[in-house]
């Protein structure tokens, strides 16, 4: 049975004033909520940003996102 970092959530978003959802892993909801505190964004409006410039899956997009900015963190 998977850990609970591991263990996949489905959790609704408000962007563009619709409604969604994003499915993500605890873990990568935990820094996508740290990321966003640091940024002195809500939620909701850095998933928007990410959305904005997405190619594909949301969900990956974020994850995506969410590695490149350890990846950022841990070069500086």
């Amino acid at each position: 049975m998977p850990s609970d970092e591991q263990k996949v959530r489905k959790r609704s978003v408000r962007i563009a004033g619709h409604r969604t959802s994003v499915s993500l892993e605890d873990a990568f909801w935990t820094e996508l909520t740290r990321i966003a505190d640091a940024r002195g964004q809500s939620i909701n409006a850095l998933i928007a940003a990410i959305d904005a410039g997405r190619g594909g899956n949301l969900s990956s997009a974020v994850r995506v996102f969410i590695l490149n900015d350890v990846r950022n963190a841990k070069a500086d």
